[in-house]
């Protein structure tokens, strides 16, 4: 952990793990219960040995911010783009899980700019818009409530600060939350302005950067500026809830309070 502890840093460590409900918890539940489902890439999507492997997806802890008794389903997989969900038929399983009053959080962008992989790529001012636009109209006729968010900064820096890496899809989802009249939460800029805060070496720990031999999972240490730390992923999720709370939208989320700092 680092030495210095900002105060967004001690929300974060505030923190206490597995308060929220996960998909398993979720087998007979009734129709009375508000369900939040997590649609996007790998930066929300759950990872495989939770207990061991540090790298985390923002949504996989999002239950922790959530009230008491609703329930976090994320459907969010690594290497996806709003196309490749829709095609392979990972849309549609949201779709047959929706009922009136649950909510669908959307976050794309990361494998949508991927140029060279025709499965993936979107166009940020045509497809990519369309297929926004199918997954609130889809949301909405089944009595759910989407929130669009742009996606996540990659931890890049150029003379000291952060560099944007997303090209035109953070402004076009932000465009189509316009046109749609959804709520939608800018992480793009909420995240840019966090590892400006953190800085180019404090950054490091809201991503996977191991020596060798610091960390089991990673023997042969690890490098890697697009996903996340379980603290990041926490972070992230913080910055979420606090966002769609102070738009008052009605969506369920809590914020733990701020830890106060050492003297």
């Amino acid at each position: 952990m680092l030495t210095k502890l900002t105060p967004f840093r001690l929300v974060v460590l505030f923190c206490f793990l597995g308060s929220g409900p996960t998909w398993a918890d979720t087998e007979g539940d009734d129709d009375a219960v508000v369900v939040v489902h997590m649609v996007g890439d790998s930066t929300m999507a759950n990872k495989s040995k939770p207990d061991i492997n540090p790298e985390h997806g923002w949504g996989q802890v999002m239950g922790d911010y959530v009230e008491s008794g609703v329930v976090v389903k994320n459907y969010a997989a690594g290497g996806r783009s709003t196309r490749s969900f829709i095609a392979e038929g990972r849309w549609d399983r949201v779709l047959e899980n929706l009922k009136p009053g649950d909510w669908v959080i959307i976050q794309f962008g990361h494998n949508d700019q991927k140029k060279k992989k025709p499965a993936l790529y979107t166009d940020p001012k045509t497809d990519y818009q369309e297929f926004l636009v199918k997954f609130i109209e889809e949301s909405r006729a089944h009595g759910a409530q989407p929130i669009l968010a742009t996606s996540i900064y990659r931890r890049y820096f150029r003379n000291g600060a952060p560099k944007d890496t997303l090209g035109g899809y953070p402004d076009a989802t932000l465009e189509v939350a316009e046109t749609m009249g959804v709520p939608v939460v800018d992480l793009h800029a909420l995240t840019g302005e966090l590892l400006a805060e953190e800085g180019e070496e404090g950054s490091k720990d809201l991503f996977l950067h191991f020596e060798p031999g610091e960390d089991p999972f990673y023997p042969n240490g690890k490098s890697d500026n697009s996903h996340l730390s379980e603290e990041g992923a926490r972070a992230v999720a913080i910055l979420f809830a606090e966002y769609i709370l102070d738009q008052e939208v009605g969506f369920p989320a809590v914020v733990p309070p701020v830890a106060p700092e050492d003297n």
